[in-house]
């Protein structure tokens, strides 16, 4: 399913030409530094800013992580043109129709800038370590089902009834209602058996993480007609004498995602502009430094505009 027109919002992701999005991981980062990244990635032209949805740091549950759709209203409130979501949320923190209510709250706090991505909730350990009694992957992927009904039918602002296995609501409305005549769904996750069936089934844009862009040509047949999104830990190479520090930070961040990209800018132009003529039309770039301002400038100055290029007919 493409994504349908949006309300009187700020530009909506590309129809046509490539986007590129920041994944910015709010571990150990004040909000001080959050927004810095943030209004600097907006001043140098990218898309989209993404957050993670985790009540722990993954590997590193000591550190200080800020909840992400607080953070994300926050960051909303203070920009003007970025749009913001989530990579991924984790549909079992959150019973539907509160969620619905954040995002449609969200949407409009933001005048039309949000891009909903969901999860199914993967990371076992957490749900077990904060008592979230979820049941199996087949019983998550299945509320995340629901939860996407859920969400149309509150985005609508009509009264309504719903009746699901694990999800049920009598009289419910959903008000006030998106800005956007349509929130676009983004689902991340490249599994055959429980995610691509609802990629195919309800999302706008599949977001293919890293570990499975290597089997993006096996993967996109299952996604329907959602259009494709990658996301890659990216190391941006200023110049040969920089190479061996870049890549030893990049593996040493990120080497255990797969999916990794390491060089100078045309060498990261050439890998992209790869994955573009595969058919993605987003790349969310997690960047090895984590998004200085000076490498969040340098990436859309070097490299985006020869990926964009590349992709064009």
């Amino acid at each position: 399913m493409g994504v349908a027109p949006l309300g009187s919002g700020p530009a909506r992701l590309p129809s046509c030409a490539v986007w590129f999005g920041l994944f910015l991981p709010q571990i150990a980062m004040s909000f001080e530094v959050i927004l810095e990244r943030a209004l600097a990635a907006e001043a140098a032209g990218f898309d989209s800013l993404w957050f993670m949805d985790h009540l722990a740091a993954p590997g590193a549950p000591e550190r200080d992580t800020l909840e992400g759709w607080t953070l994300a209203a926050a960051v909303a409130a203070r920009t003007t043109r970025i749009r913001v979501g989530h990579l991924v949320t984790c549909d079992p923190f959150r019973h539907p129709a509160l969620l619905a209510k954040m995002a449609a709250t969200l949407d409009v706090v933001s005048g039309g800038r949000l891009e909903l991505g969901l999860g199914w909730g993967s990371v076992e350990e957490e749900l077990t370590r904060f008592g979230i009694a979820a049941g199996s992957p087949t019983r998550r992927a299945s509320r995340l089902r629901e939860t996407l009904e859920v969400l149309d039918l509150m985005f609508s602002g009509d009264p309504f009834d719903y009746a699901g296995e694990q999800v049920r609501l009598e009289g419910a409305i959903g008000r006030p209602v998106p800005v956007q005549a349509h929130v676009p769904i983004h689902l991340g996750g490249a599994g055959p058996r429980l995610t691509m069936p609802l990629v195919r089934e309800h999302a706008d844009w599949w977001n293919c993480p890293s570990y499975g862009v290597e089997r993006l040509a096996e993967l996109r047949p299952l996604a329907g007609g959602a259009r494709v999104s990658v996301q890659h830990p990216i190391g941006l190479v200023p110049g040969d004498g920089d190479r061996d520090a870049v890549e030893a930070q990049t593996r040493r961040r990120f080497g255990s995602w797969g999916g990794t990209l390491v060089g100078t800018a045309p060498e990261l132009a050439e890998a992209l502009g790869a994955e573009a003529a595969q058919g993605v039309e987003g790349f969310v770039v997690q960047l090895s430094d984590f998004g200085t301002p000076a490498t969040i400038e340098r990436f859309m100055e070097t490299v985006a505009p020869a990926v964009r290029a590349a992709a064009m007919p």
